[in-house]
């Protein structure tokens, strides 16, 4: 396979690490490990632990996802950021040093990604996560109160001049994910990364072949980007570091998230651009339907849409490898 086929797994080992291998996956994403007596998430003991656990089970640890979970002050421009990003760099020099060669990080502040509902009627009963705008706009301002977009840009820039030269350094890729849903103000807090343009906008406020993005195609599609076009434009600039492969049916103020093939993108198209541009990179699937008998306590993330996408993941790129291997040479 062209790409490295990955999956998101808990940093201790359960069901879902036994199926993915089962399935053919290779590469694994994980979150940063517990604290422990040899240090925080970000030292190099439970970072090397981490990446054995995974290598003893035969699988390679590809991407640290997410990986600055403690940046909240750094995003609010807040005293104390600067111990924040240290933590940022200590961690990445530490990634570097165990041969991790990606963390997927974004800059969502006060909350992460965001849903309105998540027992949205899917094909055949199964359940989505979709998000309407209009159900939020009497929603409460958070604790932070209002958060600009001018803020935001200005801390951004900040944190990227300190962490962007210890990637380099370090030979680590940051993948910068875009804000999801792409909408902005929520709650009163502003998100900037919400169009392609932005997410070029923001790379380039520390050039590097180490400042890149997750390509979160169900993201861009909700923002209404021409999905293939952006894989050859981002891919272009060097930015392409990893692909969270997912689609949507909708647009940022109202959108469902939807099973591999059932969105508004032609994935086929996209898994064989990916092969044109020679991406190599992790891709995982992301945010999968919940399936009859199973429970929908981690909406997104059960098991049996997971697997399924897997498998539709593994066709499209033996059919985009073959056909590439088939073209004639120019």
């Amino acid at each position: 396979m062209f790409v490295q086929l990955a999956e998101y797994f808990p940093p201790t080992p359960d069901a879902t690490w036994t199926l993915a291998r089962q399935t053919g996956v290779t590469h694994a994403v994980s979150s940063l490990p517990l604290a422990g007596p040899d240090g925080g998430p970000w030292d190099f003991l439970p970072l090397l632990r981490l990446q054995q656990r995974f290598a003893d089970f035969g699988l390679t640890l590809a991407v640290i996802e997410t990986g600055f979970p403690w940046l909240h002050l750094g995003k609010l421009g807040l005293p104390g950021r600067d111990e924040e990003i240290e933590r940022c760099r200590l961690l990445i020099r530490n990634l570097g040093a165990i041969g991790v060669p990606v963390v997927c990080w974004n800059f969502m502040a006060v909350f992460n990604w965001t849903r309105t509902s998540t027992t949205v009627p899917s094909r055949g009963g199964a359940l989505v996560t979709g998000y309407d705008h209009a159900l939020m706009r009497g929603a409460p301002p958070t604790e932070a109160g209002g958060v600009s977009e001018a803020q935001l840009w200005e801390s951004l820039a900040y944190a990227m001049e300190r962490i962007v030269p210890v990637a380099e350094e370090s030979g680590v890729k940051l993948a910068l994910h875009p804000d999801d849903p792409p909408i902005s103000p929520i709650r009163g807090v502003g998100r900037i990364l919400t169009s392609p343009e932005a997410m070029l906008r923001a790379i380039d406020l520390v050039p590097s072949p180490h400042n890149g993005v997750t390509f979160c195609q169900g993201t861009f599609a909700t923002m209404g980007a021409d999905v293939v076009a952006e894989i050859r434009r981002f891919a272009a600039r060097g930015a392409l570091h990893f692909v969270h492969f997912r689609d949507v049916r909708g647009t940022p103020d109202r959108f469902v998230e939807t099973f591999h093939d059932d969105g508004q993108t032609d994935m086929y198209e996209a898994m064989r651009t990916y092969a044109e541009v020679g991406f190599a990179g992790p891709v995982r699937p992301d945010h999968v339907p919940t399936m009859a008998g199973e429970d929908n306590l981690l909406p997104g993330y059960q098991t049996l849409g997971r697997l399924f996408a897997i498998g539709y993941i593994k066709g499209l790129a033996e059919a985009a490898e073959k056909e590439a291997s088939a073209a004639p040479a120019d």
